[in-house]
């Protein structure tokens, strides 16, 4: 016997990945690993050079910065005809 016609099988909802079990948990690896880093590391973080981690933040505030955002502009050296090849 085979399955009536008006069955129909839908594809599994698609969601986040941060939303499913592997994102929850690589979260929460991240979350207690970063933990024990800084616990770790309590005395560089709390004491050690500051200037490194001005030129951390500066670093992060260029790329954001230079990409414009994620999911922005995009292809910023195209020229008016490059946008015409397939």
């Amino acid at each position: 016997m085979s399955e009536p016609d008006h069955v129909q099988h839908s594809p599994p909802p698609t969601g986040s990945f941060w939303r499913s079990r592997a994102g929850i948990v690589l979260i929460v690896f991240t979350v207690i690993a970063g933990l024990l880093l800084a616990y770790e590391h309590r005395a560089h973080l709390l004491i050690g050079n500051g200037l490194l981690l001005v030129l951390l933040a500066f670093c992060v505030g260029i790329h954001f910065f230079m990409h414009g955002g994620h999911g922005g502009r995009g292809g910023g050296d195209q020229g008016p005809d490059d946008g015409d090849r397939p």
